[in-house]
């Protein structure tokens, strides 16, 4: 079965290209396309007016592809068009990133906007991630993507930016909260919900995403207090909290993963 999950406040001229350029992939490319999906700032759950189309695709090549000496490249991309940006990796990276605690390919599995999906795959995909996800891992990479937005932030002062670090702090918070749990959503408002936190933060968050939602440029200024005291208090937390790492946790990892794959390939 095919899932397709495609909101009403998505152009439909725009998601016409966008399935169309996932036709040319697997035709010009000699691959199939199990999951594409949309990630980014509409995925995560604050666009703004002028919001990129980010889809994100996970192929898989024939068994003769990777029976060779000169293996192609990992990863599909495609010439940025406006707001249109297509790429993909070959199931062998996402799988290898996956067992590192890359979170990006658990986004995926997890987003909200669907293109396209075998439903199979992408139900044992999940699964997969649930049960090779490593916490501490897992945290570290939110912790590191989070703090070195943070970092820009303090450069540009670009207010869109703080959403960057916002999101990456309520993964770890949700993930502080939730210890028998290694992956987290990716929808912001889920990760609010699903938290115990201050009211006042909770506003803030509320009036900065529904600026954005309006705003094309929403320029650069001071971050919401209860915001910023929120991001720095996460980041120092999860850097004390998050320090785990387990080499047996990985070989499990590297066997379920590999196991995947083949039965995929099959």
């Amino acid at each position: 079965m095919t899932l397709r999950s495609i909101p009403s406040s998505m152009d439909p001229t725009v998601v016409s290209t966008i399935d169309g350029e996932l036709a040319r992939i697997a035709r010009e490319q000699g691959v199939t396309v199990p999951l594409a999906i949309e990630s980014g700032s509409r995925a995560w759950g604050f666009p703004s007016p002028d919001s990129d189309y980010d889809c994100r695709f996970v192929y898989l090549r024939s068994l003769n592809d990777y029976l060779t000496p000169w293996p192609a490249r990992d990863v599909i991309e495609t010439p940025l068009v406006g707001l249109l940006d297509v790429s993909g990796w070959d199931l062998v990276k996402a799988l290898r990133l996956l067992v590192r605690g890359n979170a990006v390919l658990i986004e995926w599995v997890m987003s909200p906007i669907v293109y396209t999906a075998d439903t199979q795959f992408r139900s044992e995909l999940r699964e997969l991630a649930e049960a090779v996800a490593d916490r501490d891992r897992v945290a570290r990479h939110y912790l590191h993507l989070g703090a070195r937005q943070w970092r820009l932030f303090d450069t540009n002062r670009s207010l869109k930016k703080v959403f960057y670090s916002l999101r990456p702090a309520m993964a770890l918070r949700w993930l502080h909260e939730h210890p028998d749990k290694a992956v987290a959503p990716m929808h912001l408002p889920t990760l609010l919900e699903e938290c115990e936190l201050p009211v006042a933060f909770v506003e803030s968050v509320a009036e900065l995403t529904d600026l954005k939602s309006r705003t094309r440029e929403m320029g650069s200024g001071e971050v919401p207090g209860p915001i910023a005291a929120f991001i720095a208090a996460e980041f120092e937390r999860a850097t004390a909290e998050f320090t785990g790492d387990e080499p047996t946790s990985r070989e499990r990892a590297e066997v379920l993963a590999t196991e995947f794959f083949r039965n995929r390939l099959r």
